[in-house]
């Protein structure tokens, strides 16, 4: 049996040089027009005029799919057919136990969790399937399979947001209230989360066990998992220690364990196995391009967090509060000089209205929205460059569609 992570280091390309702004796309001042599509927050002083290039996220329109598999609203509505069941499976699970009291609780956790996660990572699943198994081959019971596995990654994803959400003090997800804020909840969001967690290898032992592919299944969900808590626990042992301290070793660290195994990696490699491969190149090759697209989508979640408007990304940011080490603070530190790290020094990580408040204005005044937007503008190029170079030609729609949705922030 194999691992399919690699066990080696990734060696990722820290950015700490500055490219020079192009010039199709020029920094503006906000002259007040509205934008509700827009994700920038409302009272950020910059906005971005872009002419050729659309798939900025600071302008929220991407250039229009060219992949042959696409997760579209059909995909979405595929997904969603197998979600009853999903919930059944998981409650009969309780009442066998005879956990009957238990079974309407977890059915509730259930039916207001699920549909707060994106699906598009679950569909990731969906669309590596489709990658190799097609035609006649492509049967119903088989495709059900697939997007029962893409509730599985979905699951998990609940796992972290229920935790998340608690020790960044969170009080929106997506729109709607925290479930730990919920009447009746609070700390017993931490059981909710590890239901959620069992409740993934039930699914896997119900529907796979018959298949060759059963044991990989759970190995590559147990270590993608294990990444994501890893993640998790480095990024709260970090927010504890002074921002002075914070370097991008670090925040590359968290961001790889924490997002790019478990959101990108993780529903790619199960859409593979259910499909049957088996070459280690594939996996490597899919493991190398999912980790780029996962460093691009929480670098950007870290902007959004933020300058991003809560109408549109449906949560309030609390990174600066809560001492995060995100690529946000930590460029900026990069940046700073002996003035602004002594501001840093002092205002991140408090509580203090008014200390969050000159952190946000320390951005704006360091230009941070202009040197994410040069980061992304790299970043694209060099996710497409590799994408167009794959060694699995099999897979290029796939990482197509993922970069396009991340790049409009319509991914993780």
């Amino acid at each position: 049996m194999f691992s399919y992570i690699s066990k080696r280091s990734l060696n990722p390309t820290l950015i700490g040089k500055l490219f020079k702004t192009p010039p199709h796309r020029r920094l503006t001042k906000n002259v007040g027009i509205p934008c509700t599509a827009n994700p920038i927050h409302a009272n950020s002083k910059y906005t971005f005029e872009t002419i050729e290039r659309s798939f900025s996220t600071l302008d929220i329109e991407s250039a229009p799919s060219t992949a042959k598999l696409t997760m579209s609203e059909e995909e979405i509505r595929g997904l969603m057919s197998v979600f009853p069941d999903i919930v059944q499976d998981l409650v009969e699970t309780t009442r066998r136990y005879e956990a009957h009291d238990l079974a309407e609780w977890y059915k509730k956790a259930l039916e207001y969790n699920l549909p707060l996660t994106n699906k598009k990572n679950g569909l990731i699943t969906v669309l590596a399937y489709k990658s190799y198994v097609k035609g006649e081959e492509l049967t119903p019971e088989k495709l059900k399979l697939a997007r029962i596995l893409a509730w599985c990654v979905e699951l998990s994803h609940c796992v972290l947001f229920l935790t998340d959400d608690m020790t960044d003090k969170s009080t929106t997800r997506r729109g709607r209230t925290c479930w730990y804020k919920l009447d009746g909840v609070g700390v017993n969001a931490v059981n909710d989360a590890l239901l959620f967690e069992n409740g993934i290898f039930e699914l896997l032992r119900k529907h796979f066990r018959h298949l060759d592919c059963y044991t990989d299944l759970f190995e590559v969900y147990f270590e993608c998992m294990f990444m994501n808590i890893s993640g998790q626990a480095t990024d709260g042992i970090i927010s504890r220690r002074p921002v002075s301290t914070f370097d991008m070793d670090v925040c590359f660290s968290i961001i790889r364990n924490k997002s790019s195994s478990n959101f990108f990696y993780l529903p790619a490699a199960v859409g593979l196995l259910l499909a049957g491969v088996k070459d280690h190149k594939i996996f490597d090759e899919c493991k190398a391009i999912t980790f780029e697209l996962g460093e691009y989508a929480q670098i950007l979640n870290d902007y959004l967090d933020s300058f991003g408007n809560p109408d549109f990304t449906g949560k309030i940011g609390t990174d600066i509060q809560a001492n995060k080490c995100s690529w946000l603070v930590v460029k900026c530190l990069e940046l700073a000089t002996p003035e602004q790290r002594a501001i840093m020094e002092e205002c991140y990580g408090q509580e203090d209205p008014q200390k969050i408040a000159r952190v946000r204005a320390l951005y704006e005044e360091m230009g941070m929205p202009r040197v994410f937007a040069e980061f992304e503008e790299e970043k694209y190029k060099t996710i497409k460059r590799k994408i167009d170079q794959t060694s699995v030609p099999e897979l290029y729609d796939v990482f197509m569609e993922i970069l396009n949705h991340v790049s409009k922030r319509g991914v993780k």
